[in-house]
């Protein structure tokens, strides 16, 4: 298991990434993948990484409604 630090950016279809609600928490996880399998509400639309190596996960209702999960280590 590693220690993750977690972004969580719960995106609206109203106020758009400007006016998201974030939650920063620290897990100790097996995989950040299987972390929102277990936690997500959405089903996962994207899996990347950013410029810092961070994985990113997006999912979402397909009506607007979005939550970001940003894992780094």
């Amino acid at each position: 298991m590693k220690e993750y630090e977690i972004i969580i950016e719960t995106i609206n279809p109203c106020g758009g990434e400007r006016h998201s609600q974030q939650e920063i928490i620290e897990a100790e996880i097996e995989s950040p993948e299987a972390y929102v399998a277990q936690n997500g509400r959405f089903p996962v639309i994207d899996t990347t990484r950013n410029a810092d190596g961070d994985v990113v996960i997006v999912t979402g209702d397909g009506n607007g409604y979005m939550v970001r999960y940003t894992f780094t280590e």
